[in-house]
């Protein structure tokens, strides 16, 4: 399967990355069958020469079938070339990570504990022993008769 995906170079803490089509299969900073751009994320957003690609490469990929990764279709979608992915949602964005549970994804362990405990306890207790003590005293009676 072609993916375009970005390749990344440069200097340590210094990244500047090639927008490629590769096989999925090849390793990413790898073999390649084609540059089509570059993209310089330490340049401010508004420079132009922060993103260099040419489209009608991009557009002869994709219609050979070549799916573009989530980055990739950001960046072609901020020129226009295609339109901007949907954003995913991530409720657990928001929560610290040491507070997030690994096995579910719930809720922070505090809030967790607190609320459901209160709740089922006291509609546990008052309910079922009230009925369960009416009815059998009731075919108890009826069955001596």
């Amino acid at each position: 399967m072609l993916k375009l995906r970005l390749s990344i170079g440069g200097a340590k803490k210094r990244p500047v990355y090639k927008v490629v089509v590769a096989d999925s299969r090849f390793p990413r900073d790898g073999r390649f069958i084609e540059k089509l751009g570059f993209f310089n994320p330490l340049l401010p957003k508004d420079k132009k020469e922060r993103i260099g690609i040419e489209e009608e490469r991009v557009k002869y990929w994709i219609s050979k079938g070549a799916k573009p990764t989530v980055r990739v279709a950001r960046i072609l979608g901020e020129l226009g070339i295609m339109p901007m992915p949907v954003k995913g949602n991530n409720p657990q964005k928001a929560i610290p990570k040491k507070d997030r549970k690994k096995d579910d994804g719930s809720e922070p362990k505090v809030e967790a504990k607190v609320e459901p405990k209160v709740e089922p306890k006291v509609e546990a207790k008052v309910e079922p022993k009230v009925e369960a003590k009416v009815e059998p005293k009731v075919e108890a009676k009826e069955e001596k008769k």
